[in-house]
């Protein structure tokens, strides 16, 4: 029976997150590029039965934190069987030390947490590596900490471009795809739009004008459970959302995909939650 319950929950949630994806994007001012905004389901902690169930309603990206649970979730024989287009999306902190690892995951799709020039060129060489005769390029994003927190991992603003600038042109074996962010944990939209947002916005701009490149080429990956919906709105193309889809997360103290065994604390238990009741009366803010 809990699977019978489970595959309704996920069903239901996916369906519901779907379209709520969908509204927000047809918010959009006319001004904002129209990229179709892509979900990330982000299944980190839940289990390959949970991957299969939303697979199954049609989610094809998924976004795992932790190098070793990717690795494991990639290589289940059940996902292997069950998702063969699956696309997976890497979107926490990467150290130099799992490089080869992460790229060894079957149906990477997109790492999207590259934060210095130094990581760049170790994916680069690494890829190069494992490619062989391979002229597929692995796409990347550029993480950018657009909050300062020292306890956030991510590019300062100001080194952007020239970050940006060394990938285009020294790291031939990589596709740079855009610019993410986390952004700070539970902000109130009730203040106005997202400063983390505007600032990744800003920083899209200045990389489009320093390389020559349309907005449209440059992807955004910004928004969560809470806020993915305004996120949207302000010019995301690229949600990471976990909870409401999947639940809400368990940390045992001892988990054995998790190469921490205190992870830094998401947002989704740490933050506000935001029913879908609320989201749907949220004020809705665009770009000033």
């Amino acid at each position: 029976m809990w699977k019978v319950a489970m595959s309704e929950e996920v069903g239901k949630a996916l369906q519901s997150v779907v379209e709520r994806v969908n509204q927000a994007a047809a918010r959009r001012p006319k001004t904002i590029p129209a990229v179709p905004p892509r979900l990330v389901a982000v299944s980190k902690t839940k289990p390959p039965e949970m991957v299969v169930e939303a697979y199954r309603q049609g989610q094809r990206n998924f976004g795992e934190n932790y190098v070793n649970e990717l690795l494991d979730k990639s290589s289940d024989p059940l996902i292997v069987e069950s998702c063969p287009e699956i696309k997976w999306h890497f979107i926490g902190h990467l150290q130099k030390n799992n490089v080869n690892k992460l790229l060894g995951v079957p149906n990477l799709f997109l790492v999207e947490t590259v934060d210095s020039a130094k990581l760049a060129d170790r994916v680069n060489s690494s890829w190069q590596r494992m490619r062989g005769a391979s002229t597929q390029r692995l796409k990347i994003m550029v993480q950018i900490n657009t909050s300062g927190e020292h306890s956030k991992h991510g590019l300062p603003p100001e080194d952007t471009v020239n970050t940006v600038k060394h990938i285009v042109s020294e790291c031939s074996a990589l596709q740079f795809k855009g610019l993410m962010t986390i952004g700070r944990y539970g902000y109130d939209l009730n203040l106005g739009p997202n400063p983390d947002f505007q600032m990744l916005l800003s920083r899209r701009q200045e990389v489009c004008d320093g390389l020559k490149l349309p907005p449209e080429d440059v992807e955004l990956s910004m928004g969560m459970s809470t806020d993915f919906e305004h996120a949207i709105e302000v010019g995301s193309t690229n949600v990471r959302v976990g909870s409401v889809i999947f639940g809400n997360r368990e940390y045992p103290n001892s988990a054995p995909n998790t190469p921490n065994p205190s992870p830094a604390p998401s947002p989704e238990k740490t933050s506000k939650q935001v029913s879908e009741a609320a989201a749907k009366k949220m004020t809705h803010l665009t770009v000033s």
